[in-house]
């Protein structure tokens, strides 16, 4: 452990599992102390009670991040206990799976509640909490490189995902004035919860992993070390960057397969 974090407080969504799990036990660590934010109390517990079995600091609390009032009365209520709020990741998501002639008005707008409307509620509280408190702070908001290409039978998601970067370089702009920087990490394929479904079988995952350059599915901790990098000081002159981490996907036009 090198302290990269040390005395900083850090709330984090979507904590129960996959990256944001992992991102939790990378920032305590490196010394911080971690909120753990998600919707089921049970996941939240594991995470917490493991980052405190091995020394670091932890704590949890149940909130749905598609509830503006319940969620930014979480993090306010993070800060005051802690006196301040240095780090917020926005990671928690959601999204509907099917074809656009297919999709109804209730699907579509169940993308944005969490991903979007999440990230807005909580990026306005984060930057009236750390210009209120001074000496700045980090955002790192978490996108999909569904958001960077069209995804069939992904709309809703792709464009929620869209969405997250461009408003993150709005409010790297808006932020940057006091000392408060907003930045994107891209994940791609990356073995969580969320994409079991589509690594459910060995066939399944090669198939998946020929399409990527180093052609093997990202792991969370490859993900939390991109958005502790981002949150830490060593990237005290970076905000308004979109950073993938997916295994150079992104990078390629097409793939020529082996």
């Amino acid at each position: 452990m090198s302290a990269r974090l040390q005395g900083k407080i850090a709330f984090i969504t979507g904590a129960g599992s996959g990256i944001g799990a992992a991102t939790a036990k990378r920032f305590a660590e490196e010394g911080a102390t971690v909120v753990l934010c998600g919707r089921t109390k049970e996941p939240l517990q594991a995470v917490a009670s493991a980052i405190r079995d091995a020394g670091g600091k932890a704590e949890w609390t149940v909130a749905d991040v598609s509830n503006e009032q319940v969620f930014v009365a979480a993090i306010e209520a993070a800060a005051k206990q802690h006196g301040r709020l240095d780090i917020l990741v926005n990671n928690a998501m959601a999204y509907s799976w099917g074809a656009i002639d297919s999709t109804s008005t209730a699907d579509w707008h169940s993308n944005f509640a969490t991903t979007v409307d999440g990230t807005f509620w909580g990026t306005r509280t984060a930057m009236t909490l750390m210009k209120a408190q001074g000496g700045g702070g980090a955002i790192v908001n978490i996108a999909s490189i569904c958001g960077l290409f069209g995804t069939p039978w992904m709309a809703g998601y792709s464009a929620a995902k869209a969405a997250v970067m461009n408003f993150s370089r709005a409010a790297a702009s808006e932020g940057a004035s006091s000392k408060i920087r907003c930045n994107v990490v891209i994940p791609g394929v990356v073995d969580t919860p969320a994409t079991a479904g589509m690594l459910a079988d060995d066939k399944a995952r090669a198939n998946t992993e020929k399409l990527i350059p180093l052609r093997r599915v990202g792991q969370p901790q490859e993900l939390a070390n991109a958005i502790l990098f981002l949150a830490s000081d060593e990237a005290s002159y970076i905000t308004g960057a979109c950073l993938p981490v997916d295994g150079g996907r992104s990078s390629e036009l097409y793939t020529v397969l082996e």
